[in-house]
């Protein structure tokens, strides 16, 4: 039998996840644009990374990148490997764990010329405690999620 309290609290529980649902973030989905739009050059330049133009734009392993300007396009041309992110951009930290997520584009790290992305500032967060041994977790996993 429901009585007032637990109507109450099924109420607030219900508004809670409506709260959540609705809340600006990052998607499960993973967005038709490499890095949602931003420039992967970009990330490697020691500043804020830039969104791209549409004007400018490249295809890697199935992906479309866009890049800020011709220049940053045209290194990620010559040397798509150096610049893409790992997991084909999906969550570093997801594919670690065993799936694929999307992410959040400023939410990344570049450890030894490579560039990670996570799903969320806090997931990157839990990533951020132990690096080495997510990568390595993920790069075991990865060829099974392909």
């Amino acid at each position: 039998m429901i009585n007032r309290r637990n109507l109450l609290g099924l109420s607030l529980a219900t508004a809670g996840f409506a709260v959540l649902a609705t809340s600006a973030g990052p998607s499960f989905a993973k967005s038709p644009l490499a890095l949602t739009g931003y420039d992967p050059v970009s990330y490697f330049s020691g500043n804020r990374p830039s969104m791209g133009k549409s004007q400018f734009t490249a295809q890697y392993r199935g992906l479309t990148y866009q890049f800020s300007s011709a220049q940053n396009r045209d290194a990620f041309v010559a040397s798509p490997a150096r610049y893409a992110p790992q997991f084909d951009g999906y969550c570093a930290y997801g594919v670690s764990r065993g799936y694929k997520v999307g992410v959040n584009p400023l939410a990344y790290k570049v450890v030894s010329g490579k560039l990670y992305v996570n799903y969320s500032k806090s997931v990157q967060r839990t990533w951020s405690r132990d690096i080495p041994g997510y990568i390595a977790k993920a790069n075991r996993n990865w060829p099974g999620l392909k």
